[in-house]
């Protein structure tokens, strides 16, 4: 069972969604489009955290015990509970707190 990723993002959040498409290319300029597979739209948040140093602490474990190929439970805003991986992340310090900037990849099936 993955483990849950609590934190909400304080600072800013964005999803990118990146339909999955194959096109066909005919003659004459038509084409056509299909969606692949059974889940066929990727979303991925890019999220930052600015809060104490404490609760970035918590945050960089938590990520840094998956290592960015153990998937993780987590609710993204106006969203429903999924299954997320975070490849990648970022920490900085910014006027008395620090930040962690992340990727966070839906993910199906894990």
């Amino acid at each position: 069972m993955s483990e849950t990723f609590t934190w909400n993002p304080r600072y800013s959040a964005q999803v990118k969604n990146t339909p999955n498409v194959r096109k066909a290319q005919f003659g004459g300029g038509y084409s056509q489009r299909v969606s692949i597979g059974i889940n066929p739209l990727t979303r991925v948040w890019s999220v930052s955290f600015k809060l104490d140093s404490a609760d970035i602490d918590a945050i960089d474990a938590f990520l840094t015990a998956r290592k960015g190929v153990e998937s993780f439970v987590w609710q993204p805003p106006n969203g429903a509970s999924g299954l997320w991986l975070c490849p990648d992340w970022s920490r900085t310090a910014d006027d008395g707190y620090n930040v962690v900037t992340a990727p966070f990849e839906e993910i199906f099936g894990d």
